[in-house]
Order: C-alpha cells, then structure tokens, then sequence
C-alpha cells in the first residue's frame, strides 16, 4: 500500500490583484493547491500568468487579498509582518533568476552569512558538498562561472535547512546547457537529499525531471500533470 503524502503547505482560494476599475488584473484567480514534503513541484507559464505572484505568496513575501495558506496549521494570510519574517527566515529558502552573491565575500562567507541568521542550519561544508563545490568555497564570485554562481546561491538558501526551498526562473540568467544542469542539480536535491523544491519557470526541460507540474495561464491553473498523466483542472479535489 503506497504512503499517503505528507501535505507540507495547503493553499486554497487564492486572490490577487493589481490597479483598480477597468485597469484592474486578477493575478491570482481562486489559485487552490496543496505542496507535498519531498516533491519537486514545477510552475510553468508565460509572462504574465501569475506564477512569480504565487510564489511570492506562498513564500510569505507578498500577501493574497483572500484566501488562507496553512502550513503547520498557521495561516500566513492572517499573519503580521514580524511573523511573516520569522516564516521566511526558519522554513523558506529562496533561489532567484540573478544570483546576488556579495562580491567582496568568498562563496563560502556568503553562505556563511545565512547559516549564521538560521535558526537550525547545515553546516555550511555539508551545503557545499550538497551542491558539489567543495573544492570553490575559498573562491570569490568573479572567480565561478554563471553556473557555479547560481549553484552557490542554491547553496545559500540550503544553509539555512529551509523546509521549502522556492526557485524563480532560476535558469533565466543562464545559457541552455548551464540553466539544464541547475534543474539537474535541484532534482537531485529532493531525491538524494529529500527536499522539497518549487520551481517557477517558463522552461518546458524541468517538466521531464517533475513529480508534478501546473500550468498558469491569466493568474488560474489551467492543467495538471502528475507522472506525465494530465489532469483537467477541473476534474482536482484539493
């Protein structure tokens, strides 16, 4: 009998939107899902769709207008901004299109410096081994190609033992073959390491590597695929 999953974050009638009048745009559209502890989980949509919105939403950076998000049995929709920052720092870890490493720092410093903050981080050799750059932690950012630098920003995010690392775009700033080995890189987190990663793209090579993937088209989903299996969006019990 196969283990029921384990439902780490559980979103539900997710609105948001932006300008008012005629001007006004629907983000987020009544967006419900659930993210399971271990999957990676891929967000597919153009420009526009409100995928970078949900992210941010379910990362406690920005707050919906309605709905609730429970992680824990808490829901971040209800929560101030110091709870929301406490959220942030002891369960999210983020991993952005531009690397934003301090330059006058080497890649093990800047990753020092969230472990340092975290409330139960990795060691910060073990993050470094996670992500395969052991033998550059003494090297400065200018020192790493684009690849390396984005893998030490993953590094960074991982330092801080998140429950939920958030990707966006994260390949953006990266040719094909580089961008191909950071997807690579993010499955083989969750599963050699079993942890559980969202990735928000516009890329279609993460959908190969996925547990699941969903769809965004005018801030609603549009489709999901589970094990290459397309479910109408209609058809989800959330």
């Amino acid at each position: 009998m196969e283990t029921a999953k384990k439902v780490l974050l559980q979103a539900r009638h997710l609105w948001k939107s932006y300008g008012k009048g005629e001007a006004q745009v629907d983000a987020l559209a009544d967006i419900s899902l659930d993210i399971y502890d271990g999957e990676l989980l891929t967000i597919l949509g153009s420009s526009g769709s409100g995928k970078s919105t949900l992210l941010n939403a379910l990362g406690g950076m920005d707050q919906p207008d309605r709905g609730s998000i429970l992680v824990n049995g808490e829901d971040l929709c209800r929560m101030n901004d110091r709870s929301l920052t406490n959220y942030r720092k002891r369960h999210i870890g983020f991993v952005f299109q531009s690397f934003n490493l301090i330059a006058e720092l080497t890649a093990q410093e800047n990753v020092a410096l969230t472990a340092d903050t975290a409330h139960n981080p990795h060691i910060v050799e073990d993050v470094f081994e996670m992500v395969g750059l052991q033998a550059k932690m003494k090297n400065y950012p200018s020192q790493l190609s684009g690849g390396q630098q984005q893998r030490i920003s993953i590094a960074r995010a991982l330092a801080k033992n998140p429950a939920l690392l958030l990707c966006d775009e994260p390949t953006g700033a990266l040719d094909y073959e580089t961008g191909k080995q950071i997807l690579i890189e993010l499955e083989r987190l969750v599963r050699q390491h079993g942890k559980t990663v969202v990735v928000v793209t516009h890329t279609q090579e993460i959908g190969k590597m996925s547990d699941r993937i969903i769809k965004m088209r005018n801030g609603k989903i549009t489709k999901v695929i589970v094990n290459d299996t397309l479910v109408p969006a209609a058809d989800i019990e959330w």
